[in-house]
C-alpha cells in the first residue's frame, strides 16, 4: 500500500514588525488542519516568532530586507528610495534561494506575505497583502502601480479584509479599477474572544522596526508615571527567554507568545499600540477599545489611524504629541465591533 505524502506548502512572511508573521499563524494552522505540511520561510524576529509558535515545523532562513526607519519621520520615503537597490538585490536573492529549495524539495504551493521574490512560475503562488494601493504621499500613483505589477506575477492575491464598504483597510485594500485574481478572505486574526475578568486598565503593545519602537517605548514609560491604574507593557522584543518585571502597577514583558497576548488583550480595558493592520484585525476580532499612535512617517499606519478616528472607532495622535491625559478621549469613541466571518480555507487551498 502506497503512503500518501502530505503536500508541502511554503509560507513566507516579510520580516517588518511582527504583523506579517502573526497574521500567517491562522493560515499555518489551517494548512495543518487540512492535512498540508507547512514549511516556514522568513528571517530575523519574524522567523524567531514563528519558530516559537510552531517548534515542530521545518523552517528556512531567507535573505533579509533589513528594513529600518530613519530617525526623522520626514526622511522615511527618502530612506526607502536610498534602500531600494538593496531591496532589489534581496528580491533577486530570494528568487535564487527559492529556486534552490524547489530543486531539493517537492513544494506544492507558495504563500508569500509581502515578499516579492517568493514565487515560482511552475508552482501555484499566492501573495497576501492588504495594500493593493500603497500610500507614499505625492508618489502614491507610482508606488501603487509598482506594487500591483508585482502582485500580477502571482497566481492569486489574498486580501485579509471584508469585500464590501464596511471594511477595515479602506482605500488600501479596495482601490478602484485594479483587476487581478484578488480574493477577500475576511480579516485574519490568530486570537479568539475569551470571557475573562478585567485584569489591566491599560495594555501597551509595541512592535515595528527600530529606532521608532524604542522612541515610543521611552515616551510611554515616561508618560505612564502619571497614570493611575494597572498596566501591562509588552515591549515586542523577541528574545530567547521571556523577562517579566513588576514595578508598582506596571508589569513589563519583553515579549509574549500568541496565547499569552490573547489572554492579555482579552483581560484589558484599553490598548495603546501602533496602527498596524494586523493589530487592527486583532482588536476588531476581540471587540476592544484602542488608542493608536502610528509610526512617524509611515503613510499606511497614519491613514488607518485617521480612518478609524474619523469613523468614531478609536482615537489617535502623533507620537511626539502624546500625553497620558489623551486617553480620556477614548470614552467618546465606540471601539471595535466584530463582524462575524469564517474563512473558507478548504476552497482557498484548492489552488494547491
Amino acid at each position: 500500500m502506497q503512503v500518501q505524502h502530505r503536500k508541502k506548502i511554503l509560507v513566507a512572511p516579510l520580516n517588518w514588525g511582527l504583523g506579517h508573521a502573526t497574521r500567517c499563524i491562522p493560515i499555518i494552522n489551517a494548512l495543518l488542519e487540512h492535512d498540508f505540511e507547512p514549511i516556514i520561510a522568513s528571517d530575523g524576529v519574524a522567523l524567531e516568532l514563528l519558530n516559537k509558535e510552531f517548534p515542530n515545523l521545518r523552517s528556512l532562513t531567507l535573505p533579509s530586507y533589513n528594513i529600518t526607519y530613519s530617525k526623522k519621520a520626514s526622511s522615511f520615503k527618502l530612506k526607502l528610495i536610498k534602500d531600494s537597490p538593496h531591496l532589489l538585490k534581496t528580491i533577486k536573492k530570494e528568487k535564487k534561494s527559492i529556486e534552490a529549495f524547489i530543486k531539493t524539495e517537492n513544494i506544492a504551493g507558495i504563500i508569500s506575505d509581502n515578499r516579492f521574490g517568493i514565487r515560482h512560475k511552475s508552482i501555484p503562488s499566492v501573495f497576501i497583502t492588504h495594500q493593493l494601493r500603497v500610500l507614499s504621499g505625492n508618489t502614491t500613483w507610482l508606488s501603487s502601480k509598482l506594487h500591483q505589477k508585482i502582485i500580477m506575477k502571482f497566481d492569486e492575491c489574498w486580501v485579509p479584509d471584508h469585500i464590501g464598504t464596511n471594511n477595515l483597510s479602506g482605500d488600501l485594500g479596495h482601490p478602484e479599477g485594479f483587476q487581478s485574481s484578488v480574493k477577500y478572505l475576511g480579516p485574519l486574526s490568530r486570537f479568539k474572544k475569551l470571557d475573562r475578568p478585567t485584569k489591566y486598565n491599560l495594555l501597551v503593545v509595541l512592535s515595528g522596526p527600530e529606532p521608532q519602537r524604542t522612541f515610543l517605548e521611552e515616551k510611554l514609560l515616561e508618560e505612564l508615571e502619571a497614570y493611575e491604574g494597572t498596566v501591562c507593557f509588552v515591549k515586542g522584543r523577541v528574545k530567547e527567554d521571556q523577562n517579566k518585571t513588576e514595578n508598582g502597577d506596571i508589569t513589563t514583558y519583553n515579549y509574549m507568545t500568541s496565547k499569552e497576548l490573547e489572554v492579555a488583550i482579552n483581560e484589558s480595558e484599553l490598548i495603546i499600540s501602533r496602527s498596524g493592520y494586523t493589530s487592527i484585525m486583532d482588536y476588531a476580532k476581540l471587540e476592544k477599545k484602542a488608542f493608536f499612535i502610528p509610526t512617524p512617517g509611515q503613510f499606511e499606519q497614519e491613514y488607518l489611524a485617521e480612518k478609524l478616528d474619523t469613523e468614531g472607532i478609536a482615537p489617535c495622535c502623533k507620537q511626539k504629541d502624546f500625553t497620558i491625559q489623551m486617553l480620556s478621549r477614548v470614552n467618546d469613541y465606540k471601539g471595535f465591533t466584530s463582524m462575524e466571518y469564517n474563512v473558507n480555507f478548504k476552497k482557498l487551498f484548492r489552488l494547491f
